[in-house]
């Protein structure tokens, strides 16, 4: 069971002890997950493989969801769909930093959160739309094309 103050927390601390070459799954799936300060995400599926090295644990994460995102043409709201994928080192020496900066902590438990949270921000379009062929805004009246057309774009056909 999920701890629902952090449902991507995982204890790892079980990995010190095991092999080079161990590995765990662990999948994940949440009807709605909240990443602080600013990700809701529906849908949350997908899970994450985790494999001891030397240097620490390797994390190859695969995760899937939605999030309310807002159209740049037509400014309705809509559920933005995204994937993402990762492959991660957890050090287990704090001298041995990895390029990102992760390590595993003494206590052994490692929060997925910002690593999957900044993932999400980045799969993210810069200019979303609700669909590839959103005809937007009238530039004069500010009608919404999808949904009807206006005295101003009946004009501009006949022209």
């Amino acid at each position: 069971m999920a701890n629902q103050r952090f449902p991507l927390k995982i204890n790892v601390g079980f990995f010190h002890n095991l092999p080079i070459g161990s590995y765990r799954d662990i999948h994940f799936d949440f009807p709605e997950l909240k990443l602080s300060p600013d990700l809701d995400l529906k849908d949350f599926t997908g899970q994450v493989h985790i494999s001891r090295t030397p240097q620490g644990l390797l994390f190859e994460g695969q995760f899937k969801a939605t999030t309310p995102s807002e159209c740049v043409r037509c400014l309705d709201p809509f559920d933005q769909y995204l994937e993402i994928k990762f492959d991660e080192v957890y050090a287990y020496k704090s001298i041995n930093f990895t390029e990102s900066g992760l390590y595993v902590p003494e206590d052994g438990n490692i929060d997925l959160s910002p690593v999957i949270r900044e993932y999400f921000l980045l799969a993210g379009p810069i200019k979303p739309l609700c669909r590839p062929d959103c005809k937007g805004l009238c530039i004069v009246c500010g009608e919404n094309l999808n949904t009807s057309t206006c005295e101003h774009q009946a004009r501009i056909k006949i022209d």
